[in-house]
C-alpha cells in the first residue's frame, strides 16, 4: 500500500431543495458574486430564477455561454476580466462540469496579474484563488468534489488538466432533480466519463482490496443506474445514486494507497476533444475498450480477470484469457447498449490527423509513465483501432 497525503475540504449539500442553504453559505464568503453558467438550460428548468431569488441581497455579475470542453478564450479570459473589474468575492458556478472547470480557472486567474495560461500550463504556481461554490445540474465529471478542471485552448489544440489544491469548491449543492432534464445523450456520456474515472484508478500496479471493492461497486452502480435514468429520466433514486457515484469518481477516494495509473485514456481523449471538440464521455467510451485490448498481456491479465469476475459476473472458472477478453467485450457492449457511438468516424474523426494527434499526445501527456507505458506508436495503434 502506497503512502498518501489526502484532504477533501469541500462541503457537500445533497438532496431535494439543497439550495435552500445557498444564502447562508454565500453570506459567509462575500456579497459580490460572479454567476457562471452555460447555454441557458438553467433558465429552462427555473433554476436561474430560483438562484437569483435566493441571492436577491447580493451583487451579481454574470458570465454565460460557457461551452462544453470549456475554452480559455473567450470564457476564462472574460471571467477573469469580470472578476477584476467588479471586485468579485466569490464565484457561483451553476451547471455541469464544464462550467465548474472554467470557473476554477477563472478563480485562480482572478488573483494573478499575468496571463492566466501561465497557471493552467503550470508555468507559474497560483498563490491565491477566489472561493467557488457550485450548484450541479449534470452528473459526470466529479469536478464538484475535486480541485481540478480541464481547459481547452483552441488555437494550439491544447486541452490541459489544471489541478491545484486552491481550487476545491467551498461548497457543492447536489439536487438530483436538476438532472431530470439532462438529455439521454448527455446522461450516457456522463456515465461513461465517471466510469472511466474509476477504470483509470482501478487499472494500476499496486492496489488494495478495499479500493478494488470501492471501484467495482462504483462501476456496477453507474451501469445499473444509468440504464434506469435512461428508461425513466425522473427516477429520483437512480438519478441520486448516479450523481453521488459521479461525485466520488474523481477526487481520489477510490485510489488512496494505490500506485498511480497515469490516466492514459484521458490523456488520449484530451487530444480528440481538443482537435475535434467532441463530447468527452463519448470519446472516453470509444477509447477505453481499445486501450484495454492493447494493454492486455501476461502482466496485466490478472487485473482484467478480477475486473471481469467482480464487475460483470463472468464465470471465474473459465480460462484467464477468455475471462479478460469477455470483460473487454462487456465494457464495449455496455457503452453500446446506452447508445454511445463506439467509433471515431461516428463522431466526425477520420484518419487524417491520427499521426498528428498521436505525436501531440506522446509529447504532452506523459503516457510513458502510465500503468502500461505507451509510446507514440502504441497511441497511434489505439487511435487507429478506434476508427
Amino acid at each position: 500500500m502506497q503512502n498518501f497525503d489526502y484532504m477533501t475540504p469541500t462541503r457537500l449539500v445533497f438532496g431535494e431543495n439543497a439550495i435552500e442553504k445557498l444564502p447562508e453559505v454565500m453570506a459567509t464568503i462575500g456579497k459580490k458574486v460572479l454567476l457562471t453558467y452555460g447555454g441557458g438550460s438553467i433558465k429552462k428548468i427555473g433554476l436561474y430564477d430560483r438562484v437569483k431569488g435566493l441571492l436577491k441581497d447580493f451583487e451579481i455579475t454574470e458570465l454565460s455561454d460557457i461551452q462544453p470542453n470549456p475554452k480559455y478564450a473567450p470564457s476564462v479570459l472574460d471571467g477573469v476580466r469580470l472578476c477584476k473589474e467588479n471586485h468579485i468575492d466569490v464565484i457561483l458556478s451553476v451547471g455541469g462540469g464544464s462550467v465548474l472547470d472554467c470557473s476554477k480557472a477563472i478563480a485562480a486567474g482572478a488573483k494573478y496579474d499575468g496571463d492566466p495560461w501561465d497557471l493552467i500550463s503550470y508555468k507559474v504556481k497560483a498563490q491565491a484563488a477566489l472561493p467557488i461554490v457550485d450548484i450541479l445540474t449534470l452528473a459526470a465529471t466529479g469536478s464538484e468534489y475535486d480541485c481540478g478542471g480541464v481547459i481547452s485552448r483552441t488555437e494550439t489544440n491544447d486541452k490541459i488538466g489544471y489541478v491545484d489544491p486552491l481550487l476545491y469548491p467551498v461548497c457543492s449543492f447536489l439536487d438530483p432533480r436538476y438532472t431530470f432534464s439532462v438529455s439521454k445523450k448527455q446522461t450516457a456520456a456522463g456515465c461513461a466519463d465517471a466510469m472511466n474515472h474509476i477504470i483509470e484508478q482501478y487499472f494500476c500496479e499496486d492496489s488494495t482490496l478495499l479500493n478494488d471493492g470501492f471501484c467495482e461497486a462504483g462501476l456496477k452502480s453507474l451501469m445499473q443506474n444509468a440504464k434506469a435514468c435512461l428508461e425513466n429520466p425522473e427516477d429520483y433514486r437512480a438519478r441520486a445514486e448516479m450523481m453521488f457515484a459521479c461525485t466520488l469518481g474523481c477526487n481520489g477516494i477510490y485510489s488512496l494507497g494505490n500506485s498511480p495509473s497515469g490516466w492514459p485514456c484521458h490523456g488520449i481523449e484530451h487530444a480528440l476533444s481538443a482537435y475535434y471538440d467532441i463530447t468527452h464521455g463519448e470519446g472516453l467510451a470509444i477509447i477505453t475498450p481499445r486501450w484495454m485490448r492493447h494493454i492486455l498481456n501476461e502482466r496485466t491479465i490478472d487485473r482484467f480477470v478480477k475486473y471481469g469476475v467482480n464487475v460483470f459476473g463472468i464465470d471465474a472458472t473459465l480460462p484467464k484469457q477468455e475471462i479478460a477478453e469477455k470483460a473487454i467485450d462487456a465494457t464495449y457492449s455496455f457503452f453500446e447498449s446506452i447508445n454511445i457511438p463506439m467509433h471515431l468516424r461516428e463522431v466526425g474523426i477520420g484518419e487524417e490527423r491520427i499521426d498528428e494527434m498521436a505525436h501531440h499526445i506522446a509529447v504532452n501527456e506523459g503516457l510513458e509513465n502510465a500503468y502500461v507505458p505507451l509510446t507514440e506508436q502504441d497511441i497511434r495503434e489505439i487511435l487507429v483501432a478506434s476508427l
